[in-house]
């Protein structure tokens, strides 16, 4: 066991399609990999009483949060025959329509990137001390709800 500090997995703001691409784009020169899977978080414009969500403002205890993913991604290689794994979560503003999640899983085998993705958006959803505020189209807001 180390005390060396887990990776930071945030990104300010929106997590662009470039990033996303060129994260991809790394990995076709490690020609173990069989299959990747990725899942994209996006905003949603949801429609709460009335009123449209233009935004999320994501905010973090971001030391617990960066030991909470790291704990996930241990639990994931452990459980998981994985050969990579990338996690990034926006904090601040985030438009409707942007992503604010990225999570990016390599494998010899397909059935793996199916079972292990899945396994690590439940249980960041579940564990991770990320919070979002709802900004509404008239400025107002209120915390979101995860669901």
């Amino acid at each position: 066991m180390t005390d060396k500090k887990p990776k930071s997995v945030f990104k300010e703001g929106a997590i662009s399609s470039g990033f996303i691409g060129e994260s991809i784009a790394k990995h076709q020169t490690k020609t173990s990999i069989g299959a990747h899977n990725i899942f994209l978080g996006q905003v949603r414009a949801d429609v709460i009483d009335g009123k449209t969500v233009s935004a999320i403002d994501y905010t973090a205890y971001e030391d617990m949060a960066n030991i909470k993913f790291n704990d996930i991604r241990e639990a994931a290689f452990e459980k998981f025959d994985l050969t990579c794994m990338h996690i990034y979560h926006s904090l601040g503003v985030v438009k409707a329509g942007e992503i604010c999640l990225f999570v990016f899983v390599s494998s010899p085998r397909r059935k793996v990137v199916f079972e292990a993705l899945e396994f690590i958006v439940e249980k960041i959803k579940a564990n991770v001390p990320v919070f979002g505020k709802e900004i509404f189209e008239d400025d107002s807001h209120q915390w979101k709800v995860n669901n």
